[in-house]
């Protein structure tokens, strides 16, 4: 069958009948939609994280979109970005009506670079969006510091970031308001879309739970323009059961992350630099100047690889307006010719790892 990517058969089959009995709590309870799942999920997630407040929703863009809405985030307003992370992050300026501000990011944490990024402020930057990449947490802390200096909000986009710690202090609690989605192969996933804010503003928490139901907060009183988007039952049920595991399987990806580490050392390849132990490895990154030609041979020898993400966002399309040519973020345009995703999650058997190990040395040794 060779290696999976992930292995939901594996996962479901270490739940076993607690995540049927969540689901069948659902279907009898018959609320689904700001039920008491959600209610719970909030709670739970909130304390988790060691934030005050969270805040569920339908999906991780969502999340970024109504907390930058939520902070009063409009035209002609700049918000900093990374050059190199998922569109999404970007989408979430644009619809705010905004604009995105990349700045580079460092080779060896691929988060955004914290000098950078002070050189790109100007007197209209209103917000900036760190990235929490591949599970590695970005500078959050010294990046908050000088938005505050500054006087204005930093959103933190952790959709890679579940459980990953920063020091003494959990991803969730330390911007101004942090955003998550549940996509079902992140590292606390959902069966389907699902998204959260948490925040220890309670300002900012209650208005992207008016922004996500309607701009109500008593039906048909709608107070502001809102959006549909909401957390529903099934989903918060689904992700209360895996919270419970979350600390667990976040080991076993370390655990992974550090065979590889040792097993891929001394071919050739570029590896991700050692991190502080708050690193959760939602993937595991390495680069090549053959990337493509290492992929193709992977496919062939059954092992699936993900690039992440073979165009940076300053060169689609949709950001041709921006006018940004290709060199002008030559690091984030390296990761984007070099960087492939080797196969890493709870549930990847030692047996497969060493497949994969297996793959890639015989590869770079006829190379």
């Amino acid at each position: 069958m060779g290696v999976k990517w992930y292995d939901f058969g594996a996962e479901q089959a270490e739940l076993g009948s607690e995540l049927s009995e969540a689901i069948a709590r659902v279907l009898k309870n018959s609320q689904f939609i700001r039920g008491p799942e959600v209610r719970a999920f909030e709670s739970e997630w909130a304390a988790y994280c060691g934030a005050r407040h969270c805040v569920g929703l339908g999906n991780g863009l969502d999340s970024l979109h109504l907390s930058l809405r939520a902070a009063g985030i409009g035209v002609g307003d700049e918000v900093i970005v990374p050059a190199h992370t998922f569109v999404a992050t970007w989408l979430a300026v644009t619809y705010a009506g905004a604009t995105p501000v990349p700045v580079d990011v460092g080779i060896e944490t691929f988060t955004m670079d914290p000098e950078k990024f002070r050189r790109a402020i100007t007197p209209r930057t209103k917000a900036v969006i760190p990235v929490d990449l591949y599970g590695n947490p970005a500078n959050v802390e010294e990046i908050t510091e000088e938005a505050h200096r500054h006087d204005f909000i930093v959103v933190e986009d952790a959709a890679q970031a579940h459980g990953a710690r920063v020091g003494a202090r959990t991803v969730g609690s330390i911007a101004d308001i942090t955003a998550f989605s549940f996509y079902p192969i992140k590292n606390l996933g959902a069966y389907g879309d699902a998204g959260a804010i948490t925040t220890n503003r309670s300002d900012l928490a209650e208005r992207v739970s008016l922004l996500g139901n309607y701009g109500s907060e008593v039906k048909y009183d709608h107070r502001i323009l809102g959006y549909n988007s909401r957390l529903d039952e099934l989903q918060a049920a689904v992700l209360r059961v895996k919270l419970r595991q979350l600390d667990r399987w976040n080991g076993r990806r370390r655990e992974r992350a550090s065979r590889y580490l040792d097993g891929l050392a001394h071919l050739g390849l570029t590896l991700p630099s050692l991190t502080p132990p708050g690193h959760v490895w939602h993937v595991f990154p390495i680069l090549h100047r053959r990337r493509d030609a290492l992929q193709a041979y992977l496919e062939s020898a059954g092992v699936p690889s993900i690039i992440h993400y073979p165009v940076p966002p300053h060169l689609l399309g949709a950001y041709a307006p921006l006018g940004f040519g290709p060199g002008a973020f030559p690091i984030s345009e390296r990761i984007a010719h070099e960087e492939l995703s080797l196969p890493l999650s709870p549930f990847l058997s030692l047996e497969d790892q060493d497949e994969v190990l297996r793959s890639v040395a015989k590869w770079c040794s006829e190379a």
